[in-house]
């Protein structure tokens, strides 16, 4: 069965549209949506059978941790055990936008969702859809992207129906995402406040140097 597809606004979402997504996911539903740089699939990261569903469908390593997409600092602080003062940089500076930050996650995020190894990405997406999304959920939503394991990522709702329409009831078409280069990936778990840039995307690797520079 083909996956629905349901037309909202990027900047205005519709509130009945974004309600609707809402109540999918809390009903355990996989649902692909933009994000401000590629589409992504989201689920409740609670529901750990809908979690073990993203995992099925995109065939991936169940070692590998999902991200997850908030709608503001303040839920980012409920979901991590600690943050610290890079922590505090890096979200002042860069959130909304482009970067995931990895840090140890606090005892609401079930184990399985983090892929037993303890840590949690985090980052608040530049896009009106997702952080709707999750505002009407009252929680994160998994972020990982709307493809199959070896295809390229997705910008437009058309490329997910392509590779996963078969496969997912809902996909948001939001029109194209703004970027089309990954986040950044800085990881904060480690011990004594050390960080690493796992990836550079979006975001350059001097400017999140220039910005830990302040600490």
């Amino acid at each position: 069965m083909s996956a629905e597809i349901l037309r909202i606004h990027p900047d205005e979402p519709e509130p009945d549209r974004i309600q609707y997504v809402a109540n999918c996911l809390r009903n355990g539903k996989v649902v692909g949506m933009p994000t401000d740089t590629f589409y992504g699939l989201a689920v409740d990261p609670v529901n750990l059978r809908a979690v073990e569903s993203i995992y099925e469908i995109k065939t991936r390593l169940k070692q590998k941790p999902l991200s997850l997409l908030v709608s503001s600092l303040e839920q980012a602080y409920q979901l991590a055990r600690e943050s610290g003062t890079c922590f505090d940089l890096l979200a002042e500076r860069f959130w909304p936008g482009p970067l995931t930050v990895i840090v140890r996650a606090s005892s609401r995020l079930p184990l399985r969702s983090t892929a037993n190894t303890g840590n949690v990405a985090l980052r608040v997406p530049d896009a009106a859809i997702p952080r709707a999304v999750v505002a009407a959920l009252g929680l994160p939503i998994t972020a990982t992207s709307a493809n199959l394991a070896g295809l390229p990522e997705c910008t437009y709702a058309a490329c997910v129906r392509d590779q996963l329409g078969d496969s997912i009831p809902v996909i948001v078409d939001g029109g194209p995402t703004g970027r089309s280069v990954p986040t950044t990936i800085v990881d904060l778990s480690g011990p004594d406040g050390e960080w690493q840039i796992l990836r550079e995307g979006a975001i350059p690797t001097h400017a999140i140097v220039l910005a830990l520079q302040q600490r």
